[in-house]
């Protein structure tokens, strides 16, 4: 049996081809899955779980028939689609999971985050991610229409863009010193995160021993999966898109 996880997906309608490859991934990979889990930007964007798009309803279809096979399916918020909701989960056969939580992984303790809490350097994005969290903001937002929140969805995305542009590479990373202050604060040698992009194995040390940061990409160009079993080392994994 092995755990999978994946991050970064930003599924959406203008990439036909990232939804075909997480399709066949479900295919091919959680046949013998104990655990998938998804830690954040599985959409591009979420603007409330009672918009039902052909594609937010054919990928609840396909997590909820891997989870009838058997594989438990958990689900992240990430900084896209932090309003996936309950009702979204229901219908998908997945557990909503906080961010950040500890998993036992086949033995050791994993902490599994989205990631960009950790970016503290970004000082403006860390302001704005306060304030989307904030659950009355939330709950005013859910009331508006459909139509309303499409638009300020598409405003806050291109918002978004146009300030990443200006930004220097470092910032948008993690902070090292945040990174062993999380792992540190859960007493755990080893972290599962996407966000960044920046999919590699970091070697550091917290809590007076070496640990492990393991970074997810995004699903852009490649496919990217960590796989975990019994007795051995989870392993970053890569794959043609198509």
């Amino acid at each position: 049996m092995t755990t999978l996880f994946i991050s970064d997906l930003h599924l959406e309608e203008a990439r036909p081809d990232i939804t075909r490859a997480f399709l066949g991934f479900l295919d091919s990979h959680t046949a013998n899955a104990r655990e998938l889990y998804i830690l954040g930007d599985f959409f591009e964007a979420w603007i409330g779980d009672d918009e039902h798009t052909p594609l937010q309803d054919q990928v609840a279809e396909a997590l909820s028939t891997v989870s009838d096979r058997g594989t438990r399916v958990f689900l992240m918020h990430g900084n896209r689609d932090f309003l996936i909701g309950d009702d979204f989960c229901a219908r998908a056969g997945a557990e909503l999971l906080e961010d950040p939580t500890v998993v036992d992984l086949y033995g050791t303790p994993t902490l599994l985050m989205h990631g960009d809490s950790l970016c503290t350097a970004d000082v403006e994005y860390q302001k704005f991610r306060t304030s989307m969290r904030n659950r009355e903001w939330q709950q005013t937002f859910l009331q508006r229409t459909l139509a309303e929140r499409q638009t300020v969805a598409r405003q806050l995305r291109e918002l978004s863009m146009a300030k990443n542009k200006g930004k220097q590479e470092s910032i948008m990373d993690v902070t090292p010193e945040e990174v062993v202050r999380v792992m540190e604060t859960f007493r755990v040698q080893r972290l599962i995160h996407g966000h960044t992009h920046r999919p590699a194995v970091h070697q550091l040390e917290a809590n007076g021993s070496p640990a492990e940061r393991i970074v997810l990409g995004d699903w852009g160009d490649h496919i990217w999966w960590v796989e975990a079993q019994a007795g051995q080392q989870p392993q970053l994994k890569k794959a043609p898109l198509s």
